[in-house]
């Protein structure tokens, strides 16, 4: 358990000249680290001696202490640029001993409505992430995969608190928990919340690996028997759905380390394999082999029969490009 920086009870701070904290690199495919028990809240600094301190105390940590102690002093950071936000850090980041109160609180805010109250959703979702190791350290997993892959995202807290796509895949990640447990009409409940709030479909019974960036994520559809493994990347309107001629297993298999372009649709109970590449637009029906780049409608390989590999893990590259030089690269 992590030693809390200070034991003073201090005011926020309200010098904006305070300068954000460093940046932590995520390691690309590096997905199971050690869980680490609750650790206090940090109080806020007096000033910029003592903020220096608690940032050089924070290197020293384990990785998934000195991302919740980097989260603070982010929050720290912005109330100073911001002070008219302080409650809304204090309440949302600074009053949580640790990361799986403040993301259980946030979605509860975020989720609830007049007849389902935030109290009854913190209770879910802490019944979930205070007592499920493996899916605590999936919800770090996905802040540093966001953090590291999307140049918009500023930091850790920035990802927590307003990054929809985080967070419908953290409530997924709760709402799949109680569907294997058989808590299906709760499972349900979520994802209806989250379709209507979030305008992200995921069924409870999907199952999700960790390192998952859901870049803008609107318009996103996930079937009930999809599969997506570890260090995927997914860009909005993207469809995981069934061809509406099968039962059971229906829905397509995303393996680890894919990246899947904005507007895409893949169907049916097929495997887009390990590290592959589907571009923007794509309609896929027929499975992808391991790190080819498929594109068109109807989705074809870049290279034909002899697909071009890749030599790179697009999920982690982002790269969107397609390097097509003629039309006689295509296969039908």
């Amino acid at each position: 358990m992590a030693a809390c920086i200070n034991t003073q009870t201090n005011q926020l701070s309200r010098d904006p000249n305070r300068s954000s904290s460093d940046e932590d690199r995520y390691q690309f495919m590096n997905c199971r680290r050690s869980f680490s028990d609750q650790v206090s809240c940090a109080p806020i600094c007096q000033n910029r001696t003592k903020t220096t301190q608690t940032r050089r105390i924070v290197e020293d940590l384990d990785p998934d202490e000195d991302l919740w102690l980097r989260m603070q002093d982010e929050a720290r950071s912005d109330i100073d640029d911001e002070p008219i936000l302080s409650n809304y850090y204090h309440t949302s980041i600074l009053s949580h001993a640790s990361l799986e109160s403040a993301l259980a609180h946030h979605l509860s805010v975020k989720l609830s409505n007049s007849s389902l109250s935030s109290a009854t959703l913190v209770d879910i979702f802490m019944g979930v992430f205070a007592h499920d190791q493996e899916v605590v350290r999936a919800v770090k997993d996905d802040l540093r995969a966001v953090k590291e892959r999307d140049p918009a995202c500023v930091s850790y807290s920035h990802c927590l608190l307003n990054f929809k796509g985080f967070l419908a895949c953290q409530a997924h990640r709760a709402a799949h928990k109680l569907w294997s447990q058989g808590r299906k009409v709760l499972a349900l409940l979520i994802q209806n919340r989250v379709s209507e709030v979030f305008a992200v479909d995921i069924h409870p019974g999907a199952k999700i690996g960790s390192g998952i960036l859901l870049d803008h994520a609107t318009g996103l559809v996930v079937g009930e028997t999809a599969v997506i493994g570890n260090d995927v990347s997914i860009l909005h309107s993207v469809t995981l759905g069934g061809t509406g001629k099968a039962s059971g297993d229906r829905h397509p298999k995303i393996g680890d380390g894919v990246l899947i372009g904005a507007g895409t649709c893949i169907l049916g109970n097929i495997r887009i394999g390990e590290g592959a590449k589907v571009g923007a637009g794509s309609v896929v029906i027929k499975d992808v082999p391991a790190r080819t780049t498929v594109v068109g409608n109807p989705g074809r390989l870049i290279g034909g029969k002899n697909p071009v590999k890749l030599d790179t893990m697009p999920s982690s590259t982002m790269d969107h490009t397609s390097n097509i030089a003629e039309w006689c690269d295509y296969v039908i």
